[in-house]
């Protein structure tokens, strides 16, 4: 594609997006490549490329266009985008936009006169509003500057900054050092990550799903906060596990290699569509202890079968997203004050349900992607003070003897907390919870 066809292609998907505000970018994204082939890997990362830059803007090109009088449609905000954020001179601009095959339609009048008026302008003007500014979701910004205070506007800029590609090495098929030289014979450079012991970073993403070394299960894409919540899990080989919100399952598939293959681990969800994914998975890593299972609510006659039965559960419990907002900068309209209220509430009942599977002795992690206390620390407190069996152990005491040390941690204690400013994560948070015997 010319360089032309990439932003109108870029326009397009902007315009598929713009259409269904309240489904995730990604799959749609997902599906308008699918839907066009024809358009190669190189091509198709720079029109995501292109497309997540306006996304991930979004807020501050339309607060722009919003001050000039200008409908933020798919074509306006990414011609504001080139200019404000990818800095083009309108000479350049205008080139693009030529009405030519391959090429975006010429520049109508009133798009003259919008370029001419951007292009004086800053991206980020003190005019805008906090949120605004600082390129955060209304919805979690009080929650976010009760969290962080002074630190925010460091949190917020790290945010902005795209996610790397994160890579899990899979210990029933290699090494790390031995996923990494296979990942290089395939010209995809990774480097071991400071935390993980089984992590691998990719500085670019290039499509390592097509690699050999991702075919035969020798890696899984996986954040290093969530691979170190398995390791806060620590399920040991034998043992009865449960994977509460499996999702896709990567933390399953994680706490499978820790266990060896062996035990069993069951990986609850309600999405049976979600969870049908995780077998194609399953049989690529390797792993036959796994036993997926669709439920329908956490208190499904298959939870309840397994109360007091259980070493080992893990909470992945549903959450506003607000630690992946580099990954994920969709949610800063796809999600809201009403949806935080209900999600909330589901966290506290899922924990409740969870819990009742641990036998004596047992260990319970509850874990979130969330930045907000409100969706964290206070509920893990809320429920230890109605369920007295259960104490805080400081996740630093169950990393430690893995050869896990991260950086600031005792800052949290004895919390589990990776944040983007502080770790180049994305934001989790985790809880180690024992009952007493």
């Amino acid at each position: 594609m010319t360089p032309a066809g990439r932003i109108q292609a870029a326009a397009d998907l902007l315009a598929a997006i713009e259409s269904q505000p309240r489904r995730p970018a990604d799959a749609i994204a997902n599906d308008f490549f699918r839907a066009r082939r024809f358009i190669g890997g190189g091509d198709r990362r720079a029109v995501s490329e292109l497309a997540w830059g306006v996304v991930r803007q979004r807020l501050r090109l339309d607060w722009h266009l919003s001050e000039l009088g200008a409908a933020p449609d798919a074509r306006r905000l990414l011609i504001a985008h080139l200019l404000l954020a990818e800095g083009w001179p309108p000479q350049k601009l205008a080139g693009h936009f030529t009405g030519d095959r391959f090429a975006p339609a010429a520049l109508a009048a009133e798009e003259v006169a919008l370029v001419r008026r951007l292009a004086s302008r800053p991206l980020v003007d003190l005019a805008m509003p906090e949120e605004v500014r600082l390129n955060l979701p209304a919805w979690a910004l009080p929650g976010l500057r009760a969290r962080f205070g002074e630190a925010l506007a460091a949190e917020a800029s790290a945010m902005e900054t795209p996610a790397p590609l994160d890579l899990r090495a899979n210990l029933l098929r290699t090494t790390r050092e031995a996923a990494r030289l296979a990942l290089a014979a395939e010209g995809i450079a990774a480097e071991p990550m400071p935390y993980s012991p089984w992590g691998l970073r990719v500085a670019d993403r290039k499509p390592v799903s097509a690699t050999a070394a991702f075919k035969d299960g020798l890696v899984e894409v996986q954040d290093e906060g969530s691979q170190l919540i398995a390791r806060l899990v620590a399920p040991r080989r034998g043992e009865m596990v449960v994977d509460f919100c499996a999702g896709a399952g990567g933390k399953t598939l994680a706490m499978g290699a820790l266990m060896r293959s062996s035990g069993r681990l069951y990986a609850f969800d309600i999405n049976a569509r979600r969870l049908a994914g995780l077998t194609p998975r399953l049989a690529r890593a390797g792993l036959s202890n796994v036993h997926p299972v669709a439920i329908a609510h956490e208190n499904d006659a298959r939870v309840k079968r397994l109360a007091g039965k259980i070493d080992r559960v893990l909470v992945d419990a549903p959450c506003s997203g607000s630690g992946t907002l580099r990954r994920n900068p969709d949610l800063k309209w796809r999600f809201d004050e009403r949806e935080l209220a209900r999600v909330n509430e589901v966290q506290g009942k899922v924990l409740q349900a969870a819990a009742r599977l641990v036998k004596p002795g047992g260990r319970l992690v509850y874990a979130t992607c969330s930045l907000l206390a409100t969706e964290n620390q206070q509920v893990v407190e809320q429920f230890c003070s109605a369920h007295p069996q259960f104490h805080v152990i400081p996740a630093a005491e169950v990393l430690a003897p893995q050869g896990i040390v991260i950086d600031q941690m005792e800052r949290f204690t004895p919390w589990f907390v990776m944040l983007p400013h502080l770790h180049q994560t994305d934001g989790f948070f985790a809880a180690v919870l024992e009952r007493q015997a």
